[in-house]
């Protein structure tokens, strides 16, 4: 017995499977599962630069016979929607298993989304383990039933299965498979209309066989309660579930689509009725209600939004009170910040001098958001900052004194910023474009991407040339600055937004500070501060005012010995420590 996240057991069941090809782009938190696999013995794994990207590669290697392991988390799932419907038609080769980790709670992302609903629109059975155990078993079967089917599998997680530790038996053994010969068939793979519409046909025929199936599948099970109430739920739902409501009966669905229709119905009529529990979202509520079932309310409605907990449920069924929650007394506050020595505060300290209208992205950079820096005006979705400014540039253009900025990070701008920045280009587009390479995609834990070089498995890797790659899009105006040196990025930003009628790049290029730290030795105020605050506004961590003096200082702890913050102080009141 081992204990291992949700993540690893997938990694494991996959390996265990014999999948050889494993896809991915990380995303918290699904990203330690392609980690995981590419660990193993007689695996390829890589980062590929989108989830879209990803999944075409698992497509193709499922067609070549390989059995495939793409893992994303839940918006990365947008992002491959496009592939994945499509698979949906042609099939699979070699078994295709697609990890959708979804976020209940948004601890690392931009929205709540219940990924079983694109399961359902694409019809691929979807498959929701429970704990690490099921996480296991479920990725290693689903590779047979998209075999058997013809069909890509969705295992659907949540973060507390994602990364809670539970019990697992994994083996040593794995399957063998021999790869079969590849022969051409355009009527499966060229999704043209001529061949797409007889491939429809194919799909309305597997989804009857899938709901068939439903109603056998092993995953489904039920725990017998008094038989007074009759809970339905999912995932890690139903631990919360289990805990909250020891006397109910429930049924636990393993398989999430497609629904065993008739198992519900003879479930409902055993109970005296139906609850149905999961979090921030309604799919399974509507589908238990979809199939004629009456499906009862508890007596406290539970939260719309983020994670459920036994103690929420048990309220909600009147087993419980909610107790007042007391803040603990003289715990400071620890608000997110940017790390200390963080090659992009200064880019968002000058942009907020500026008060220029930041449109943002996601990663780490997106703290430039908070105070005190707050010097970003909007994030929705990867990419989104390049395009974005291009819309702000078309409405208010001249209209305003403020210039437009897009910030976007080197793993972003490959992901999907590129092509918004080519669509600019394309259209005349103008404003300032910034790219904070920190040579990392450091939010989800430093992996590699295509304009560091850094690939999986101690593979070498291509590394892409960030400017020649922007003057490749006809981009004149390019840059790379040193974002620690606060003259270089103020000039470079007030010359870039000078000239709105073109398009610039500029490219502040540094390592990450948990990835590269080039300085060891601290800063410290001396006695020449005149407690003016300029210090403390660039939001580093390590300085600290004091309440009763108004001064300054540096926790030396903290301080990676960056010389940011002695820039912007006037009185050379922070020197470095000899």
């Amino acid at each position: 017995m081992e204990l291992l996240s949700g993540n690893e057991a997938i990694a494991q069941g996959a390996w265990e499977a014999g999948a050889t090809i494993g896809v991915a782009y990380p995303g918290t938190p699904s990203t330690e599962t392609l980690e995981a696999f590419a660990q193993k013995d007689g695996v390829y794994a890589e980062w590929c630069v989108n989830e879209k990207v990803a999944v075409e590669v698992g497509v193709g290697a499922s067609a070549a016979g390989a059995r495939v392991l793409a893992t994303m988390k839940h918006v990365g799932v947008n992002v491959a929607a496009d592939p994945l419907f499509t698979a949906g038609y042609t099939g699979v080769g070699g078994g295709l298993v697609v990890l959708a980790a979804d976020d209940p709670g948004m601890y690392s992302s931009q929205n709540e989304q219940d990924s079983h609903y694109y399961a359902m629109a694409a019809h691929l059975p979807c498959l929701d383990p429970a704990d690490s155990a099921e996480a296991l078993s479920f990725t290693r079967d689903a590779f047979e039933l998209s075999e058997r089917f013809d069909v890509p599998v969705m295992i659907r997680s949540t973060v507390r299965i994602s990364h809670t530790k539970t019990l697992v038996e994994p083996s040593d053994e794995r399957q063998q498979r021999e790869l079969p010969s590849y022969e051409t068939d355009p009527a499966k793979w060229v999704m043209m209309p001529a061949y797409a519409k007889g491939r429809r046909s194919v799909q309305l025929d597997r989804i009857a066989a899938l709901e068939q199936w439903a109603e056998e599948c092993s995953y489904n099970e039920l725990i017998e309660g008094n038989g007074a109430i009759g809970v339905v739920c999912a995932g890690a739902v139903y631990q919360h579930v289990r805990e909250a409501l020891p006397q109910a009966s429930i049924l636990k669905l393993g398989l999430t689509y497609p629904l065993p229709k008739q198992k519900l119905r003879r479930f409902a009529q055993s109970v005296d009725e139906v609850y149905v529990v999961e979090e921030a979202s309604t799919y399974l509520r509507d589908a238990v209600s979809a199939c004629g079932i009456a499906v009862s309310e508890p007596t406290v409605a539970l939260s719309a939004e983020g994670e459920l907990d036994p103690l929420a449920i048990a309220v909600a069924f009147g087993r419980a009170e909610m107790p007042q929650m007391q803040p603990y007394p003289g715990l400071p506050a620890r608000p997110p910040a940017l790390c200390a020595g963080c090659p992009h505060r200064v880019v968002f300290k000058e942009l907020g001098r500026m008060r220029a209208i930041v449109t943002g992205d996601i990663g780490c950079y997106t703290l430039g958001a908070l105070p005190p820096l707050s010097a970003m005006d909007s994030v929705v979705d990867m990419g989104a900052s390049v395009s974005m400014a291009h819309g702000f540039e078309l409405v208010l253009g001249a209209e305003t004194s403020r210039p437009v900025v897009a910030v976007i990070g080197d793993s972003t701008f490959a992901h999907s910023g590129l092509s918004s920045l080519i669509s600019t280009q394309y259209n005349g587009g103008g404003g300032t474009v910034c790219i904070l390479d920190n040579r990392t995609t450091a939010m989800t834990g430093r992996q590699g991407n295509p304009f560091n070089g850094v690939g999986l498995q101690d593979r070498s890797a291509h590394e892409l040339d960030m400017e020649a790659v922007v003057r490749a899009c006809g981009i004149a105006d390019v840059h790379t600055i040193d974002p620690y040196d606060v003259k270089a990025v103020r000039s470079a930003l007030k010359e870039a937004t000078g000239a709105r009628d073109r398009l610039s790049v500029l490219i502040f290029k540094a390592p990450c500070i948990l990835l590269e730290r080039k300085h060891d030795t601290p800063f410290v105020v001396n006695g020449k501060c005149t407690g003016c605050g300029v210090c403390a506004t660039i939001g580093c961590p390590a300085i600290h005012k004091d309440a009763t003096t108004g001064c300054s200082s540096v926790d030396v702890d903290m301080c990676v010995g960056c010389g940011q913050c002695a820039q912007y102080c006037n009185f050379g009141a922070i020197e470095r420590a000899e």
